[in-house]
């Protein structure tokens, strides 16, 4: 296939070239982003490859693709680590998902390697790809296509309903999903399941007896395998909330059977854990299960994936990342981290150590720990450095693991027992709840990290207004240690059905005080995320009419705003503030008002009207 066909088959208009020749120049693509080359070029070979043969690209994907006559006729180790040297450039060049390329031009072979970290070797080539694909093929195999998210998340209200049939309580059910999933995945057997003999008594174990001991045993091989020096305190968790609570030892064989069949059907065809697509699906099944059995609680703020997502790369999560949640719950913030940080690995050793060494989180409430233990285990290991206390006991923990980026949600009603002791301490009797609305947490992790760590935090809207109480308190503490970058304002149902809470999300760089910063903070109006709410299933992704996700677009204008601090009527400004003022948006964006019509107006009178009836002031007639 000559470079012609070749640029046919992927899509023209996709092409992107930097030489006269049509080749893409890594030398000049990384000066125009202030970067130098020989800062990536490793070893003797590295020198020498500047110029990749062909590049497609578009807002979130990159098709790298290098030529060769015949494969038979290259050392194929040399090759390969030509095409690595240029993944590791497009790496240092953008922050695109990467397909990686060897194609003969005198022949049809064709190697093809995409996924997490892109690694380029035979053990980590995608054997079952040996034709060109489009340009657009591609990117459902990388990102997934929004009609696999559609069924999944179809899948969960069919699955919740056989839970309640069977008598799962509902705060038991997500974390029974997630065991069985993560059993699933490891080869467990529920057909066909015997009656057998216990060994030592002697005594007959039924089928479903027989399940729940084989899934016990997936979990401890898990964690054995993964080095985790908790495992015993995990076990025990998912044992005696899980495999050992009355709910789940009183299924029958056929209704345990039936739970399996259902989530090896409906779920585990769509988990690839080799690529992002995967991994985002599966955050995806979790956070909107978590969301969906739990919606009776209206504190419980599960963060969406997407959110996760959008957070991780504002902060810029990679392979030298070394994260901390310290209120993790599901672990949503982790799994995502994770995911991000290998992606950007070379190596399978890189790969490792972040899994093991570099994600940490920490939770208060049980049931939550073992949800994240298992949420961490099913997106391939990393749960080593999740442990189950009060982050306010960790101080020394935190500090030894020389954290330098935050991800967290801390609650925002949190009860006496869960806040700072030198904190509530001081609170009268009247005091139930953490009145400073989950910026101590904030405050309190801010001083125990390195002052090279950035933070990204969600809070309510109350704490970004905070003019008054331990709000105001807390509001004046961060400002005058550390500096707000930024502040987006985010969906107002961010959480439904869960949590009523509205929230923004802050980004603090704790390196200098923000008034020596002397710098404008960027405030994004980041309310319309392209979801819409869905009767029983939460909020869900909307698509075009070609089926392609409207957020992935969205995400991609919000992080580039971001990051190049752009003001766009609407949706970003740039303000200088201090402590006093409000940190939102809406108090200093310029209105864009080409987007009002009719409609617009309208919807405010029917707003008020309502109110007014609600109110009493108006009477239907």
């Amino acid at each position: 296939m000559n470079r012609f066909e070749i640029i046919n088959r992927i899509g023209d208009r996709y092409h992107i070239g930097n030489t006269e020749s049509g080749e893409f120049s890594y030398a000049q693509a990384l000066k125009s982003v202030g970067k130098d080359i020989k800062d990536y070029q490793k070893g003797t070979s590295g020198t020498q490859h500047q110029y990749l043969d062909l590049r497609f690209e578009n807002e979130r994907l990159a098709v790298l693709i290098e030529t060769k006559n015949r494969f038979s006729k290259w050392d194929k180790a040399k090759i390969q680590t030509q095409l690595q040297d240029y993944v590791r450039f497009e790496k240092a060049y953008s922050d695109k998902k990467i397909v990686a390329i060897l194609a003969e031009i005198d022949g049809d072979e064709v190697w093809v390697w995409y996924g997490q970290s892109v690694i380029i070797d035979d053990e980590h080539r995608m054997e079952e790809e040996t034709v060109l694909r489009s340009f657009e093929e591609y990117e459902n195999l990388c990102f997934g296509r929004v009609n696999d998210k559609i069924k999944v998340v179809d899948s969960i209200k069919t699955l919740n309903e056989k839970l309640h049939s069977d008598g799962i309580n509902e705060k038991l059910r997500s974390q029974f999903v997630g065991t069985c999933l993560l059993a699933l995945k490891n080869g467990l057997v529920y057909q066909d399941v015997k009656e057998t003999l216990n060994p030592k008594t002697g005594k007959k174990i039924s089928p479903e007896k027989v399940i729940l001991k084989n899934i016990k045993d997936v979990l401890e091989g898990l964690l054995t395998r993964g080095g985790d020096l908790n495992k015993a305190g995990k076990l025990a968790v998912l044992n005696n909330k899980v495999l050992g609570d009355q709910d789940v030892t009183s299924l029958t064989y056929a209704e345990l059977k039936d739970i399996l069949k259902f989530i090896d059907d409906n779920v585990v065809p769509y988990i690839n854990d080799k690529s992002t697509a995967g991994q985002d699906l599966l955050n995806l099944f979790f956070t909107t299960f978590n969301k969906y059995v739990g919606k009776s609680d209206k504190n419980q703020a599960f963060t969406p994936d997407h959110i996760c997502d959008f957070m991780s790369k504002a902060v810029g999560v990679n392979k030298n990342s070394r994260v901390l949640d310290p209120c993790c719950g599901s672990g949503a913030f982790l799994v995502r981290a994770m995911t991000d940080a290998m992606d950007d690995c070379d190596t399978e050793e890189e790969r490792e150590e972040v899994k093991k060494n570099q994600i940490f989180g920490i939770e208060y409430e049980e049931g939550a720990y073992g949800l994240s233990s298992t949420n961490m285990l099913i997106h391939g290991d990393g749960n080593s450095n999740v442990v189950q206390d009060s982050m306010f006991k960790r101080a020394k923990w935190i500090a030894d693991n020389n954290i330098n980026i935050v991800l967290m949600n801390p609650p925002y009603n949190a009860t006496k027992k869960c806040c700072d002791p030198d904190y509530t301490k001081n609170w009268d009797a009247k005091k139930k709840e953490d009145p400073s609305k989950g910026l101590h947490f904030v405050e309190w992790v801010a001083r125990h990290v390195p002052s090279t760590c950035q933070m990204a935090v969600l809070l309510p809207m109350q704490a970004a207004i905070g003019n008054s109480g331990d709000v105001k308190t807390f509001k004046k503490k961060m400002p005058d240690n550390y500096t707000l970058d930024a502040v987006f304002s985010l969906p107002t149902e961010m959480f439904y059905p869960g949590a009523a809470a509205v929230a923004c999300c802050m980004i603090f760089d704790l390196s200098q005080k923000h008034e020596k910063a002397n710098k404008d903070t960027f405030f994004g109006y980041f309310k319309d995320d392209k979801f819409i709410k869905r009767k029983g299933l939460g909020r869900i992704e909307r698509t075009d009419i070609d089926g392609n996700s409207l957020w992935a677009k969205t995400k991609e204008q919000w992080l580039t705003l971001y990051k190049n601090k752009r003001e766009v009527p609407g949706l970003s400004v740039m303000h200088k503030v201090t402590w006093q003022d409000e940190w939102l948006a809406e108090a200093y964006m310029e209105t864009d008002y080409s987007t009002l019509s009719s409609n617009d107006f309208q919807k405010v009178l029917n707003d008020y009207l309502s109110y007014l009836v609600k109110e009493g002031e108006v009477y239907e007639s």
